[in-house]
C-alpha cells in the first residue's frame, strides 16, 4: 500500500491550482474542518469567500 502521492499542478494565473490543491489536502484529511472554517470568515472578511481552500497553503 502506498501511503504517499506526488501530484503536479499545472495551469494559467487564476485558473484554481492552488484552491484545488487546498481543496484536495482538505479532503484527504490533511487539514481540519475548523481550520477551513477559520480560512473561510477570513477569506469572506476580505471579500474573497472563494479562496478558503487556496489559504490552507
Amino acid at each position: 500500500e502506498k501511503t504517499h502521492l506526488n501530484v503536479v499542478v499545472i495551469g494559467h494565473v487564476d485558473s484554481g491550482k492552488s484552491t484545488t490543491t487546498g481543496h484536495l489536502i482538505y479532503q484527504c484529511g490533511g487539514i481540519d474542518k475548523r481550520t477551513i472554517e477559520k480560512f473561510e470568515k477570513e477569506a469572506a472578511e476580505l471579500g474573497k469567500g472563494s479562496f478558503k481552500y487556496a489559504w490552507v497553503l
